[in-house]
């Protein structure tokens, strides 16, 4: 693929000559994602059951200042003034994710209709504006009384996800064409169960291996639930990260970034694209579990056929071997290992900024995964925007880091990875799980006190990346 000349003038501005400005393949997908306990709000309306967010947000010191995502963004009454802006924007499609309890209150039994209806509104709206939905079935917002039974880390959480995988298609079925199971397995099953940063708020290693295999083993019940039902395309979502050694001369750093590649990236794609969990993986979860949860067969039903793999990004990793360093809290049985803080630029979340390591990941996940079809289904940065005194948010720091990202992008479509589109995270700024509404990811700003939308100059910036299928060039030097 080679980068044609940008729709805008060749001469930079002061009369330089420009770089031609990188143009992506026909048909590549340009979107944006949100999440629902992010942004719907409503959260005792309608039928909508309890979710784990629901009520770790609600215990004191889990959450910044005590926010909940009981109003949000009140994306729940306000979806068609949303659904406008995302047409006026030129977005091609749109990921959503639905609300489990919003359809099963209780996780299994009766169906919540009016939760549906919901989701039949804003699907019918995406529709009529030109808008593809591409949907999520679990993006963290387990019904509580699936937790009180044991969550993910029993069975009967992966069997009753199928189920609702069924009755969510069979209602969107006939109008969506992509299903996504689960978004960052990795987050649920660490965030939640080993650090507990996130819901359900679980500090057991061995819960954590629990809660990996059991939403593997939803993805892959969920998944052939969705084919039987005649799914077109069926995807999972994961946040692999590119992880170096810190000295990639030290055989030492270089043992102990493959540990944590495996902790975080083998022990999902593996089992998802090989039909097996890593060796060194199985017997680095014995020292925690003795995997009585492990099946004859369950590897295989993990191994569901996927359509396309969605990667969220947003920084690599960098460890090294230190003898007497503590585990890391994600990163159950990391003793002797060190997280190298981040050098160099970072956004609000103080994540490293390193474009080209997800060039160098999305080639890595080519290369060993024989040419898995991907999609960057979330890629952004928080910087602490607001409007000026113009009444504009002129968030310069969030274009860069997003031409940035999607120049390393068509640096790996360049190199032969099959990547078919890509989602900016987020549509709008929304509650950050954790850090409330202290953080924000939006390319469009939210007064969370009015509920006003101000678009952002990201926004308008992604708007005509759209426009042009492509980027602007970049000034170059005079000979």
């Amino acid at each position: 693929m080679t980068a044609t000349v940008s729709s805008q003038s060749a001469t930079a501005a002061g009369g330089a000559p420009a770089e031609a400005g990188p143009r992506f393949p026909e048909g590549f997908v340009w979107g944006a994602a949100t999440a629902a306990y992010q942004i719907e709000g409503a959260a005792a309306e309608d039928g909508r059951g309890p979710s784990i967010w629901d009520t770790f947000s609600r215990t004191p010191g889990r959450v910044v200042a005590g926010h909940t995502g009981d109003i949000a963004c009140d994306h729940y009454h306000r979806y068609a003034d949303d659904v406008a802006l995302m047409a006026e924007l030129g977005l091609a499609s749109y990921r959503y994710s639905i609300s489990w309890p919003r359809i099963q209150p209780d996780g299994t039994g009766p169906v919540n209709t009016r939760g549906l209806d919901f989701y039949d509104r804003l699907t019918d709206e995406l529709l009529a504006k030109g808008i593809d939905p591409v949907v999520t079935l679990y993006h963290w917002d387990l019904p509580q009384t699936l937790q009180d039974r044991g969550g993910w880390t029993v069975r009967e959480t992966a069997e009753a996800f199928a189920e609702y995988a069924r009755i969510a298609f069979r209602r969107l079925g006939d109008r969506v064409q992509t299903w996504t199971t689960l978004n960052e397995p990795w987050c649920s099953a660490y965030l939640g169960h080993a650090s507990g940063r996130h819901a359900p708020g679980v500090t057991d290693p061995a819960a954590a291996f629990a809660a990996v295999h059991h939403l593997l083993l939803g993805h892959g019940l969920a998944a052939r639930a969705l084919r039987a039902g005649g799914a077109e395309q069926v995807s999972i979502t994961l946040n692999p990260t590119a992880v170096y050694p810190a000295d990639p001369d030290s055989l030492a750093d270089v043992e102990a970034a493959q540990l944590v590649d495996g902790l975080h990236n083998r022990i999902f794609l593996d089992p998802l694209l090989r039909g097996r969990y890593p060796v060194d993986i199985i017997e680095h979860m014995r020292h925690f579990t003795d995997l009585a949860w492990l099946r004859d067969g369950d590897e295989q039903l993990i191994n569901a056929p996927l359509d396309v793999l969605g990667v969220n990004f947003y920084q690599p990793t960098y460890v090294s071997a230190q003898p007497g360093a503590p585990a890391a809290a994600d990163s159950p049985g990391t003793e002797g290992i060190a997280f190298r803080d981040p050098l160099g630029p970072v956004t609000d979340m103080n994540w490293q900024i390193e474009p080209a390591a997800l060039t160098r990941l999305l080639e890595r996940i080519h290369r060993d995964y024989h040419g898995i079809p991907m999609l960057i289904t979330e890629n952004g940065a928080a910087y602490p925007d607001g409007p000026g005194a113009d009444g504009g948010v002129h968030d310069l720091d969030r274009i860069a880091y997003l031409d940035g990202h999607l120049r390393a992008c068509h640096e790996a479509l360049s190199s032969g990875v099959d990547l078919r589109g890509y989602f900016v995270w987020s549509l709008m700024d929304n509650f950050e799980w954790a850090e409330g509404y202290a953080k924000r990811f939006g390319i469009v700003h939210v007064d969370y006190t009015t509920q006003t939308r101000v678009v952002k100059d990201s926004a308008r910036w992604y708007q005509e990346v759209i426009r042009r299928n492509g980027l602007a060039g970049r000034a170059r030097a005079e000979e």
